[in-house]
């Protein structure tokens, strides 16, 4: 499926950093399917490990800190008004809260001919309240789930409906497939770093380390996996706690002693190489403990023919339930998920019918809620 927009456009897509997650990801793909389309694509947010790859495939990155949680950053407003008139921007698409309030105020307070349209996408299920609410108040919004559509409608019941898009995050097939196989100069190099993962069936939890995303459940997990017999090895690939957080690497390093399990799960740290991670995995783990709105990684574990078990509910569960009903574990049911991964390590279960979302079609349908915005008769 390819996509196409009629004329040419300038995007300007705003965020807090350009550094790793699931917001960032959409955004660096959704900048470079512009460029490949023969449109400009501006990205503001402050510095991050992500920027050099964005200015690579053509995209311009404007370095504002518009992440900064103060009053002040709201001053940033009259300066992105001045820069969207001179860079004449089309479309103004907001994808975190604070730099959509920045928006939003240099938006409303241009004139018609000048005003580009705006956009928002909502990623997670945030709190309610006013704060939230601005990422309903794009003439579009677009949700990566039909679990985020129902909360934006629930939390924020003016919202129009027909103004909201549900388009899921994609992945490429060119890069996760069911025949991807790690190089073998990878593979030395992981048993290398990690020799006591060889010969072991691997658990993994991708991302940040959060209390929210379970890993408290996970060492639980990989406790009764052990009182099963299963020989089996817990990976955590997330960064480590920092700042404030930072209470929470001690918290779980200090659980990992008491149970024992310090020698049978390995917190690796940021990895630029998740994929090729997750293909050695026996199984993948979705353990958060309040919903989510997707999942990204359960969508790029599955498309590389890798089960996941997740918990049944948000953007996880909605996944699950479509793709790998197999891997639906009800909501912070320890046994279960224990049970279910203590099966899959006797025998694999089959994936041969798995469809993930592809990348293409995300890409796809983001341009035609571009194109489809009325388009300004002045420009």
């Amino acid at each position: 499926m390819g996509a196409s927009i009629k004329r040419s456009l300038t995007v300007a897509q705003l965020l807090p950093a350009l550094n790793d997650g699931g917001v960032e990801r959409g955004t660096l793909e959704v900048a470079a399917a512009l460029v490949r389309h023969g449109h400009r694509s501006l990205v503001i947010s402050a510095d991050g490990r992500q920027v050099p790859r964005l200015v690579a495939e053509g995209s311009k990155h404007i370095c504002w800190p518009l992440g900064r949680k103060s009053p002040l950053t709201l001053r940033w407003a009259g300066r992105l008004r001045r820069l969207l008139v001179r860079e004449r921007v089309d479309i103004l698409h907001a994808r975190s809260r604070l730099p959509a309030w920045i928006a939003w105020l240099a938006w409303r307070g241009m004139p018609d001919e000048t005003r580009p349209h705006f956009v928002t996408t909502v990623h997670g299920l945030y709190s309610g309240g006013f704060y939230s609410a601005v990422m309903a108040r794009g003439e579009r919004v677009i949700t990566v789930s039909n679990y985020a559509r129902d909360y934006i409608l629930s939390a924020y019941p003016a919202t129009d409906s027909a103004r909201i898009t549900v388009i899921p995050r994609g992945v490429d097939p060119g890069d996760y497939h069911h025949g991807y196989r790690p190089r073998q100069e990878w593979l030395e190099n992981w048993y290398r770093e990690y020799p006591q993962t060889a010969g072991r069936y691997l658990v993994t939890l991708p991302g940040r380390i959060t209390r929210s995303k379970g890993v408290m459940d996970f060492i639980e997990v990989v406790q009764g996996l052990r009182a099963n017999g299963v020989p089996v090895h817990g990976l955590i690939t997330g960064a480590q706690p920092t700042g404030r957080h930072r209470k929470l690497g001690k918290t779980i390093r200090q659980r990992l002693i008491e149970t024992g399990l310090d020698e049978w799960i390995t917190l690796t740290g940021y990895r630029e190489d998740l994929r090729e991670i997750l293909t050695i995995s026996g199984a993948v783990v979705s353990l958060s403990r309040h919903p989510e709105a997707f999942g990204r990684t359960v969508n790029e574990a599955l498309a590389l023919g890798r089960p996941v078990a997740g918990y049944a509910h948000g953007g996880v569960g909605e996944q699950l339930a479509a793709q790998f009903p197999e891997g639906c574990i009800p909501a912070g049911n320890h046994d279960r998920m224990v049970e279910r991964l203590t099966q899959w390590s006797w025998q694999a279960p089959s994936m041969a019918a798995v469809r993930p979302c592809m990348l293409e079609r995300m890409l796809h349908e983001t341009l035609q809620v571009y194109e489809q915005l009325p388009a300004d008769a002045g420009r």
